[in-house]
């Protein structure tokens, strides 16, 4: 027989977790064929001599809800090793909708995820109500990734309760009972699960609490009903757990979602777990409570991040320490080379630094309020703030902050800050890991991504557009957990099998994640030794002249959905064999 494609003289890693193994893997027809140690025939070949074959990476928590509709190629998660997108998490996304409330949804879109509104407005091909007919429409547009589709509960709420819709009404029992027959219809239709979120700094574009940021227990459970008598679908959850109040909330709020995992036998539930500044310890009460749930039968994983969750600071990012100094304010709308000409004047400098920040948050603003609390507390705040760099270093020690520099220099924090934002003309961008970073290093993490209940996630693909670039994340797990760390390293094949089957086979895609004859050839070569994260830039490349923050990678050879080469050498082929996966269906 003569194959499609072979992949030859590589170290494949299967993605079961068994030890790498010298072996050529050959396709036919989107699928892999043979796996062993002789030679194929195949009308192309892909020598990976020196390089590393893996699964393709499944990303459970992404925001390319919107993007879908006008970019086939979901960039930058494709440029990662990215084979399958898992959208619709955190409650938010764009069906069921009527035409009326588009703009709605789009606002919500904007304030919780950092997605410019006038880029949804304009990009968005609407051509949609029902949930089924939202897949239907993202299933005609080829991609360069398989996308899954969750059901979110704000736009569903919004579908069913119309102006009854936000935080402070409470869902009748019709209402509930409206919302668990559409969820049923998606899932019918391939759906992959249901997905809410309950936290405070997930505000719509106005500054309004998110419709379902403040449902029941008995709306929630009500809603997850709906999974009983499918053997797929999960559900997905974020919250704050109420970190600012008493152990008691906490419990109250995990309690809540218990009782919404419990409504749903034999379907599990993944809540995003982080350490938070204001509780350090709240990631061990919300572990020890999952494992305490899973010990009475009701499945729950939690979804850890690759590394500090933070943002990038920059004059063409969305946010940076001088957005609410009212000197800043007068010059703000001007462009970047003339804003950074006035600011590079000795007068302007020091009245700018006499100042103080104006609030930023409330008063309908999206910004969450703990954006003053860090603008109000800069000098501490700069003791975690770090230039990215040209080679972003993502674990960096405490002398390498910008309060160290100014220690070491003897001007102020805030000084520092300001000097290091002009430099690369204006461009730099400042790296300041919000969670995970208590301890100036990753050792939280390790931890969390140690734990037989975690998942890799929260890359947030396609969301915050301009203040966090993580769909970094997979590159990021391979060279810092699987390569570079000093400590607390894990193996390649437990890193590779993490990224693929454990992902792929928790959304409910048995026919992905591993390297083995059957599977769907959703392949990656790549130069471990040589793999490497660049500097995020910013692009206009949005709709309407929107801008993001775009992270590319070198040392992906080659990256293949469906036996198709997506990716060569780090550049997108225009290939477009991805497709929406129905979980249960497919």
């Amino acid at each position: 027989m003569t194959f499609d494609l072979s992949i030859v003289n590589g170290l494949v890693v299967d993605g079961t977790g068994s030890p790498p193994r010298r072996a050529n893997v050959a396709v036919k027809d989107g699928r892999i064929v043979e796996v062993g140690t002789e030679s194929f025939s195949a009308a192309r070949v892909i020598d990976a001599e020196g390089a590393i074959v893996t699964p393709g990476f499944t990303d459970l928590h992404t925001h390319y809800d919107g993007q879908v509709s006008w970019d086939s190629d979901i960039a930058p998660s494709s440029l990662h090793g990215v084979t399958t997108c898992v959208m619709g998490n955190c409650g938010v996304g764009f069906a069921p909708v009527r035409e009326a409330d588009r703009q709605r949804l789009i606002d919500l879109m904007e304030g919780v995820e950092d997605i410019p509104g006038a880029a949804l407005a304009e990009g968005i091909q609407w051509g949609w109500e029902s949930f089924t007919e939202y897949m239907d429409a993202v299933d005609e547009r080829p991609h360069a990734v398989d996308v899954a589709c969750q059901v979110t509960h704000d736009p569903l709420r919004v579908y069913v309760m119309g102006e009854r819709a936000s935080a402070e009404s409470a869902a009748t029992e019709d209402d509930i009972k409206a919302m668990r027959a559409l969820l049923r219809d998606a899932l019918a239709a391939g759906a992959a699960g249901f997905s809410t979120g309950r936290t405070d700094n997930h505000r719509s574009i106005d500054g309004s609490a998110t419709p379902a940021a403040e449902a029941t227990a008995r709306e929630l459970a009500g809603i997850a009903e709906g999974l009983q008598g499918f053997r797929h679908g999960v559900l997905q959850a974020v919250s704050d757990f109420d970190m600012e109040t008493s152990s008691a909330r906490f419990d109250a709020e995990f309690d809540v979602l218990e009782r919404m995992a419990e409504a749903a036998p034999g379907h599990s539930i993944s809540l995003s777990l982080m350490q938070r500044d204001l509780d350090t310890t709240q990631w061990k009460k919300i572990l020890s409570r999952a494992e305490h749930a899973n010990q009475k039968g009701i499945p729950f994983r939690l979804q850890v991040g690759a590394r500090g969750i933070g943002v990038l600071l920059g004059f063409e990012a969305t946010f940076h320490p001088f957005i609410g100094f009212p000197s800043y304010k007068a010059i703000a709308t001007l462009p970047l080379e003339e804003r950074v000409r006035r600011m590079r004047d000795v007068a302007f400098k020091q009245r700018i630094l006499a100042e103080k920040s104006e609030k930023i948050a409330g008063d309908g603003s999206n910004v969450p309020p703990m954006a003053d609390r860090f603008l109000a507390n800069i000098d501490m705040i700069s003791m975690r703030m770090f230039r990215l760099g040209e080679n972003p270093n993502y674990e960096p020690p405490r002398e390498e902050s910008l309060f160290a520099e100014s220690m070491r220099s003897g001007k102020t924090p805030l000084e520092t800050i300001y000097d290091a934002l002009l430099e690369n003309g204006g461009k730099e961008l400042l790296y300041f890991p919000v969670f995970n970073y208590a301890g100036f290093d990753l050792d939280v993490v390790h931890e969390m991504l140690s734990h037989p209940l975690a998942l890799p996630g929260l890359s947030d693909g396609g969301a915050h557009v301009g203040t966090v670039c993580d769909a970094s994340f997979p590159t990021f797990m391979l060279m810092h957990w699987a390569r570079d760390r000093k400590r607390g390293r894990f193996s390649l094949e437990h890193v590779v099998k993490m990224m693929t089957h454990d992902t792929s086979r928790y959304i409910g895609l048995n026919d992905r994640g591993t390297i083995a004859v059957g599977q769907r050839a959703d392949l990656n070569v790549i130069d471990h030794d040589k793999l490497r994260l660049r500097r995020p830039e910013l692009i206009a490349d949005l709709p309407a002249g929107g801008k993001r923050l775009l992270q590319r990678a070198d040392g992906y050879r080659a990256t293949l959905v469906a036996g198709r080469p997506i990716v060569l050498d780090g550049v997108l082929t225009g290939e477009r064999p991805g497709r929406v996966a129905r979980i249960g269906r497919d």
